[in-house]
C-alpha cells in the first residue's frame, strides 16, 4: 500500500482521517471507479451493501411496517419485493429509509473508526444523505452519457425499458445535491463504450489523488 498522508484538517479544526466520498448516477460506473481506488491501496466502503445488511439487521421493524409478503421463498426479505412497495411512493420510501439509514450510518461510522486515521473511500449512491457527508475531504462524482448508462442498466439489471426510465427520472436532481460545495468535487467522465480503455479513467484518478496530496 502507498504511504498516503494520514491526516487533514476538517471544518471544525479537528484532525481527522482523509475521507473521500464516491458517488454517481445509476449505472455511471462508480463501483468500477471504487475498484480502481481499492487497487491503489485505499480501503473502500460500499454503503449500498451496508444498506443490504441493514435490511437484515432491521428485519423485524421492516416486516412490521411493510408486511410479511416481502419475504422470499428462503424466508429472507426479498429486496425486489420490498423495492416494488416503495418505488414511486415517497411516503413508503421515507418510512423504509427511516429504518435503514440510521443502521447504515452507524455501520459507516464504525467502519471509519476502524481505519484509525488512514485515508479511506465512502462509496454511496445516496452520499448526500450519509451521516459523514459534511466531513468529507473531497467528493469524486462519476458521470456517463445517458445512452451509455441506459445500455449498461439494461444489460446488468434486465428490467423493462419503462421501469429503467422511471429510475433515471427519479435521479433527475441528483447532481444539484452536490452544488452546495460541502467539499471539493472532482468529476470523472466514464463514457464506457465510447472510451478507448481504462487508462483514461486511471489517469484521471491519479490526477485527483495527486491534487488531494495522495500521489
Amino acid at each position: 500500500m502507498k504511504n498516503f498522508p494520514s491526516m487533514v484538517m476538517n471544518r471544525s479544526n479537528k484532525h481527522t482521517g482523509l475521507i473521500i466520498g464516491l458517488t454517481g448516477t445509476y449505472c455511471a460506473g462508480k463501483n468500477y471507479v471504487g475498484r480502481l481506488l481499492s487497487v491503489r491501496g485505499l480501503p473502500v466502503l460500499d454503503v449500498d451493501k451496508l444498506g443490504h445488511r441493514a435490511i437484515e439487521t432491521e428485519r423485524e421493524a421492516i416486516l412490521e411496517r411493510f408486511g410479511g409478503d416481502i419475504l422470499g421463498a428462503d424466508g429472507a426479505i426479498d429486496r425486489r419485493l420490498l423495492g416494488a412497495k416503495v418505488f414511486g411512493n415517497p411516503e413508503e420510501l421515507a418510512a423504509l429509509e427511516g429504518i435503514v439509514h440510521p443502521a447504515a450510518n452507524a455501520m459507516t461510522t464504525e467502519w471509519i473508526a476502524e481505519q484509525e486515521g488512514r485515508p479511506c473511500v465512502i462509496n454511496a449512491a445516496l452520499l448526500h444523505r450519509s451521516s459523514v457527508f459534511e466531513v468529507l475531504s473531497c467528493i469524486i462524482l462519476v458521470q456517463a452519457p445517458f445512452l451509455t448508462r441506459l445500455l449498461r442498466a439494461k444489460k446488468r439489471d434486465g428490467l423493462p425499458l419503462m421501469q429503467l426510465l422511471r429510475r433515471f427520472w427519479s435521479q433527475r436532481e441528483f447532481t444539484p445535491q452536490y452544488s452546495a460545495k460541502i467539499a471539493d468535487i472532482y468529476v470523472i467522465e466514464n463514457p464506457g463504450y465510447l472510451d478507448p480503455g481504462p487508462s483514461v479513467l486511471e489517469n484521471r484518478i491519479n490526477e485527483i489523488l495527486s491534487r488531494v496530496g495522495m500521489a
